[in-house]
């Protein structure tokens, strides 16, 4: 495996403007049209949710679809609903079969949150495991924290997980819980005893911070 890469970013610190932005996604209704292939797939979605009366896990951006074996495994009690826009990522899974409490969608996240939101889902964990940290001073509204459909994670409840290699990602992430939330928001520096995602091993591998952001609404 290569070794991965630190990242690079013209920014050095917690963005100036991201508390400005994020308090405007909080008070500006978030209108965008939803796609009618995220729809049929939120349908599939919404029937898991409903057929499952235990706890209900979301990975969020699940990629191959590792992590949410790994959380099947660890929460066999709950059911374990991986998600990512990318359908090539999903059809790499073959390695991970996934036990009966999973199972992977295709939908773009923007999309299915809100979708989750208006049929009023409540999840008991939901994780976003290393995110693209779009690392261009000028990419915030890329990211998860500087991004219009924000505000929608605290309405599916539960408790929320980020993790990523980049700790100016992790300190804005908690930056902007901060505003969405006054419950209280954890961050640490961890180190994962066993990898769940092949990013969290590669970057392990590479001797890269790993942080870790987690916030119970």
């Amino acid at each position: 495996m290569q070794p991965s890469r630190i990242i690079s970013s013209n920014q050095h610190d917690v963005h100036p403007d991201l508390e400005r932005l994020v308090s405007k996604h909080l008070q500006t209704p978030f209108h965008k049209p939803i796609s009618e292939l995220n729809k049929e797939a939120f349908v599939l979605a919404n029937d898991l949710y409903k057929r499952h009366q235990g706890n209900f896990i979301l990975d969020s951006g699940c990629g191959v679809g590792e992590s949410s074996y790994h959380i099947a495994k660890l929460y066999p009690d709950a059911f374990v609903l991986g998600v990512d826009q990318s359908e090539h990522r999903l059809q790499i899974n073959s390695e991970w079969d996934l036990p009966d409490n999973a199972q992977l969608i295709q939908a773009n996240l923007i999309d299915f949150w809100r979708l989750a939101v208006e049929s009023n889902w409540l999840v008991k964990h939901h994780f976003l495991l290393y995110p693209n940290p779009w690392p261009k001073k000028k990419h915030l509204q890329r990211r998860w924290h500087g991004h219009a459909v924000f505000p929608f994670l605290k309405e599916l409840g539960g408790t929320l997980e980020l993790r990523t290699n980049w700790k100016i990602y992790a300190d804005e992430f908690k930056t902007a819980l901060s505003l969405l939330s006054k419950n209280e928001c954890y961050f640490e520096q961890f180190e994962p005893l066993n990898p769940i995602t092949p990013f969290e091993r590669k970057y392990q591998l590479s001797n890269q911070k790993l942080y870790r952001v987690t916030l119970s609404f």
